[in-house]
């Protein structure tokens, strides 16, 4: 029975006669304020003192807030009506700021627009909202300019008559534009766009009879324009692979047509970039195919630029692996740390005791999210807040959903044991009452925290290595370390319970994440090493960094002794520059070491070159799995013609602009989580039965079958000959 049955059939209808006068908002005001009359919106009423004042709920919370002049304030003195103040000063506060951030924002991207003028007009005006003059049309003889000299109230009266029209013209602007997205399915978040907005300023800028490029315009000549003012703009990375290296990544992806194409990406410590696709279609994927296509790869970027190739751990790039170690013995060739780490998740999600919280976790998502009246009523409680977190993997979705249902787990109780939920006739299955009973379970709740306890450690190794904000190389390797260290910890140091949990991560650790190229960067990073000298002296640090040096200069014996045998000692002992007070910068851990090195590192010549291009490298091929959006949004079925080269014209374009935008918005901190998506491809085990299976980024542990003699996984053979596609039924079947 619901704890609020005992309401009686008076007191519902009158609280659904107030729910009629409340705006179906979030916004704070409607918690202290409802409208006075259902049907104008303008009008409402505060709750607190009874006030009546039109203009909206804007209005109310300058009342509430004893801010403005055009209200009166509220006259309550209660406790309620003090916080109501906080709370509203605080949003009109952060509405103003974001006016202002706004505005400032779009004259920067207008700033940006030049559009070269012919000749000279007198008609020529400074437009709302515009640094450069604009060209009037033939609607504008009928105003004037505003005259700086006019008496106030005839300045008031122009500019009133100036601002109408403006907003006349600029709806009528609007329909056209409106028109054209929705004719051709533009999607609506492609106006939030910086390129959509400088665009209209050129368009504005270069005034009336503007003619629109044609088609074989867009596809070739312009096309080709772009493409290389978007190289000019990777200039500076060019410059950074030739000072402190980078890394190569590749993957194979599958288009519309069932085209194979390969992708190549490089990685410095200026970001990530694309740098170009081949079509595959026409041989297999076996090691020598990779290997030849990373080999020029590297012939084109040059041998001395590269360091590393990072790839996932499929069994065909570990052939190549060993057939680049053959003719380039200098260069690394190291497994993604995203890829393995996301194994890791996935290998501990399938241990019983965490799989049965996130099934019962999918279940009540499930239900929730399949019937419009359960998801109305969710929202309703937790203030228009999701439950479900898309990630950019299964496992990370997994990890922010549960998160969500923690930090809601309050209003979810609410939610099952409310009078609204059980009026719903969706909640009489009994799937219904499996939701109730899972959030209203006291174990459930207990095995969520154990289960994030011991997820967070990992996710936030992931997040470091998934960032691409800063070269995660030199704090790989001891973040897992303190990972391992904090799981057992949340077990109570308990062997029994933590050893299974520990097994999963040393298993798929082992031989990826624990190379000599990781080990080094763990040791020259003084963060750690400086922390815990005892690293020095750790037989498994010092033989993989023995190893590394020895292929870092390969056939320089004089550089092998030098910073192994003499230099080394000195970063051990912080000789010279390395007992500067200022080099303690090191305990910081958002300080970057490679230019830590580049500073102090100056005595120790043959250790600084190493320490610096290897603490300036990825960890993580990430990167380029980003890639595939990029590839699918062009490619669409309207546009399956496209050959490959325009489509990795297009694709270099969208996904370096893009890359170059998402790295700024990290680290202006527009962007909270790099682990969140805007896509719920990921999340769709939430959402659906046999949602998983939508997952488009496919783990493999690399232990694949193979046809015998010729180094092919046989999954590679199933997807070239479409075998899945097949097996699904058809229309006609």
């Amino acid at each position: 029975m619901s704890i609020e049955q005992g309401v009686s059939a008076p007191d519902a209808t009158g609280t659904e006669a107030t729910n009629l006068l409340k705006r179906n908002s979030y916004n704070v005001g409607w918690e202290y304020g409802v409208l006075v009359d259902a049907s104008n919106k303008d009008k409402v009423k505060c709750k607190l003192c009874d006030k009546e004042m039109r203009g909206g709920i804007h209005r109310l919370k300058e009342h509430l807030a004893h801010e403005g002049k055009n209200v009166k304030k509220c006259t309550a003195r209660t406790p309620q009506a003090m916080e109501a103040k906080e709370k509203c000063k605080k949003a009109l506060a952060d509405a103003k700021r974001k006016r202002e951030e706004k505005t400032v924002r779009e004259l920067e991207i207008r700033e940006e627009v030049h559009v070269s003028r012919v000749g000279t007009d007198s008609d020529e005006v400074t437009c709302i909202g515009s640094s450069e003059p604009h060209k009037l049309g033939p609607i504008d003889k009928w105003t004037r300019a505003i005259d700086p000299k006019a008496t106030k109230s005839d300045s008031l009266k122009q500019q009133q008559l100036n601002k109408e029209l403006w907003k006349e013209r600029t709806n009528e602007v609007h329909k056209y534009i409106a028109r054209w997205a929705y004719t051709h399915g533009i999607a609506f978040n492609a106006c939030d766009n910086d390129g959509f907005k400088q665009m209209c300023e050129a368009i504005e800028q270069f005034g009336p009879g503007l003619i629109p490029p044609t088609q074989d315009a867009l596809r070739g000549k312009l096309l080709e324009e772009e493409y290389e003012r978007t190289k000019s703009l990777l200039q500076e990375r060019e410059a950074e692979k030739m000072k402190n290296g980078c890394s190569i990544m590749t993957d194979t992806w599958s288009d519309r047509k069932r085209r194979s194409i390969m992708n190549l990406c490089t990685n410095c410590a200026d970001g990530t970039s694309f740098i170009s696709s081949k079509e595959m279609s026409h041989v297999s994927h076996t090691s020598e195919v990779i290997f030849d296509l990373v080999d020029k790869a590297i012939e084109e970027i040059g041998p001395n630029n590269v360091v590393q190739v990072v790839t996932d751990n499929a069994s065909n790039n570990m052939g190549a692996k060993r057939l680049l170690e053959e003719k380039r013995p200098h260069i690394f060739w190291t497994s993604c740390a995203a890829h393995t780490i996301n194994l890791m998740l996935q290998g501990i999600s399938n241990m019983t005791q965490f799989k049965k919280v996130v099934d019962q976790e999918k279940a009540f998502t499930i239900f929730v999210y399949g019937h419009t009246r359960t998801l109305e009523c969710l929202r309703y409680f937790t203030e228009g807040k999701e439950v479900v977190r898309p990630g950019v993997t299964r496992f990370a979705s997994n990890f922010l959903t549960l998160s969500s249902m923690q930090e809601k787990k309050d209003q979810l109780r609410k939610i099952v044991v409310h009078s609204r939920w059980d009026s719903l006739k969706d909640v009489k299955s009994k799937k219904e009452k499996e939701a109730t009973t899972t959030i209203l379970s006291p174990s459930f709740w207990k095995d969520v925290k154990l289960t994030l306890t011991i997820f967070e450690p990992l996710v936030k190794v992931l997040r470091l290595v998934d960032g691409d904000v800063r070269p995660s190389m030199g704090f790989l390797y001891g973040e897992l370390l303190k990972a391992k260290r904090q799981i057992k910890e949340a077990f109570g140091n308990v062997e029994a319970r933590f050893k299974d949990v520990i097994a999963v991560i040393n298993k798929k650790m082992n031989g990826r994440l624990d190379s000599p190229l990781h080990l080094t960067a763990y040791l020259l990073n003084p963060h750690y090493s400086y922390s815990d000298p005892s690293i020095f002296d750790q037989p498994k640090i010092s033989e993989g960094f023995i190893a590394c040096v020895e292929k870092f200069y390969y056939h320089d014996e004089d550089k092998q002794h030098q910073a192994a045998n003499i230099e080394l000692k000195k970063f051990q002992n912080r000789e010279g520059p390395f007992s500067k007070n200022l080099a303690r910068t090191f305990e910081n851990f958002d300080y970057n070491p490679a230019s830590w090195w580049r500073l102090y590192g100056y005595e120790t010549p043959a250790l600084q070159k190493m320490a610096t291009r290897i603490l300036s490298l990825t960890s993580s091929s990430s990167g380029y799995e980003r890639n595939w959006s990029g590839f699918e949004g062009i490619h669409t079925k309207k546009r399956n013609r496209l050959t490959t080269t325009r489509l990795n014209k297009l694709v270099y374009i969208q996904f370096n602009s893009k890359l170059l935008s998402k790295r700024e918005n990290i680290k202006s901190n527009k962007i909270t989580d790099v682990l969140l998506s805007s896509d719920t491809t990921e999340a769709q085990g939430f959402l659906q039965e046999g949602g998983d299976d939508c997952a488009l980024v496919d783990f493999r542990d690399g232990k694949e079958d193979e046809m015998e003699g010729t180094g092919i996984p046989w999954s590679v053979i199933g997807e070239t000959v479409g075998a899945d596609e097949q097996l699904k039924l058809h229309r006609s079947a």
